[in-house]
């Protein structure tokens, strides 16, 4: 992320400590030379070695794009130049390396660009995730089992003892998506069911458009109606399948949640939500016609801000419904029997979060922040932040098992499932999940994951993880 600060107090007194207090003055002249009058000069960060977070001692790429060409092109961090003055090329673009302290703390820098002839500066953020070793597998059971490209979320049906996984693969038009039924306790494929192809859309030039399939990203099981929710981010919408044989019940016009990502099921009220990504609202439906029951409207508590719905958790026995926002970094928390909002509350410590839990026994709160690497949990009555700990680059799902009274995180970056106890004490670090994208419960101690590390067969797993006792 990148702010405009050619107008920042801050900038000038950096530029400003840069020079001898004596000759300030007299030079002032020299340091004011015309200012460039449009900018769009950007510097992305990334480690050296593809794939990998940035971590202290890591080598870091940074690359400039919309510079003008020829450009000359300083990083600073303060006032200490990171690498040689750099020289835009015919496009406007740069590459450059450097090399991070191994003592570099945890967090995110702010890094000054500074560009000259014609003069503009900016902030670029550089975020430094912290390097957890692996640790703690010999606490837990795992089998891994072979599923598909592209796998996204898991849910797990009691009344039939398995667990139904999502998968799309690339951008639109999606052409390679399944819906998996596997055997919760083998993770044995029992059914597979491709969806069906979606309307055209509207493509850059104006014209129609292959639309691709109703790819499926999130999910939610209903045993009391034996079927299976998903939610179709690309067409901005969620359809219903039968648990039994894949077969579509209801498939949901294009345009009915916005870039629906989670869906969860409350049973005994016979409603399910879908979060609408950015979208400050939650859809609600009637799972028994099935039809659109209500829309819920969630206000963010961050003056001229707005909420944008992410992940969902559901206390189906308390009749709350958590979700996060992962532009304001904040929690809803809904009464299912009313939908009525009761509560947002901050995320203090977070940055783009984006995933959600929480604790039935004593209502903590879990959020999974994907921009700072952590995992806060937050009292559920106060707000009060509990614990704040890093558990691993990309922290993107969360879930609490109730039964080991432990919290599972799924690290997208790291590539690790990282496990906290109840008060958030780091458990475990369990290597080797390639882009490890999602977290569920069975409620019954066994929790499963899901990673979509590309072309790999092996890097596209199903983990199946029970703690041991």
């Amino acid at each position: 992320m990148i702010r405009d600060i050619a107008a920042s107090a801050a900038v000038l007194a950096l530029l400003g400590a840069a020079l001898p207090a004596s000759s300030a003055l007299a030079q002032s002249a020299a340091a004011f030379p015309a200012p460039a009058k449009t900018f769009e000069g950007r510097v992305a960060f990334a480690a050296a070695t593809r794939g990998q977070p940035i971590l202290p001692g890591a080598e870091v790429t940074a690359t400039g794009q919309g510079f003008a060409p020829g450009q000359t092109v300083r990083l600073l961090h303060g006032t200490t130049p990171l690498t040689p003055d750099l020289t835009a090329d015919a496009e406007g673009g740069f590459e450059a390396r450097f090399r991070l302290p191994a003592d570099a703390a945890v967090g995110v820098h702010p890094l000054v660009v500074v560009s000259s002839a014609p003069y503009a500066a900016v902030v670029a953020e550089l975020k430094v995730s912290p390097a957890i070793p692996a640790s703690g597998e010999d606490r837990y059971d795992i089998l891994r089992g072979a599923a598909t490209r592209g796998l996204y979320q898991s849910a797990y049906s009691a009344k039939n003892d398995a667990i139904f996984v999502t998968s799309a693969v690339g951008r639109p038009p999606v052409r390679q998506s399944e819906l998996l039924r596997m055997d919760a306790d083998t993770l044995a494929i029992e059914a597979r069911m491709t969806p069906a192809q979606a309307p055209a859309r509207v493509g850059r030039d104006g014209a129609p458009a292959d639309g691709g399939l109703f790819a499926v990203y999130g999910v939610g099981v209903d045993d009391a109606h034996d079927t299976v929710w998903v939610t179709q981010s690309r067409q901005n919408t969620v359809a219903v399948y039968r648990q039994s044989d894949l077969s579509l019940v209801r498939q949901f016009d294009p345009g009915t949640v916005n870039h629906a990502r989670d869906v969860v099921v409350d049973q005994a009220l016979n409603k399910a939500y879908a979060s609408a990504t950015f979208e400050p609202e939650v859809v609600v439906f009637d799972t028994a016609r099935p039809e659109v029951a209500r829309r819920i409207a969630i206000a963010s508590t961050l003056r001229g801000e707005r909420f944008s719905a992410a992940s969902l958790s559901l206390n189906a026995e308390a009749h709350r419904l958590y979700v996060v926002s992962n532009s304001t970094n904040e929690v809803a928390v809904i009464d299912t029997r009313t939908d009525a909002v009761l509560k947002v509350l901050p995320v203090p410590g977070a940055r783009s979060a984006i995933g959600v839990s929480h604790d039935p026994r004593t209502g903590r709160i879990f959020v999974a922040a994907q921009g700072s690497d952590n995992v806060v949990i937050l009292d559920g009555e106060t707000g009060a932040v509990v614990a704040d700990t890093p558990v691993g680059a990309g922290a993107l799902n969360v879930v609490f098992d109730p039964v080991s009274r432990q919290a599972f995180v799924a690290n997208r970056g790291s590539s690790t499932i990282a496990v906290v106890d109840a008060d958030g004490r780091l458990l475990a670090s369990l290597d080797g999940a390639p882009q490890a994208n999602h977290v569920a419960t069975d409620g019954r101690g066994v929790i499963y994951a899901v990673t979509k590390g590309g072309e790999q067969d092996d890097a596209n797993t199903v983990w199946r993880i029970t703690p041991r006792r």
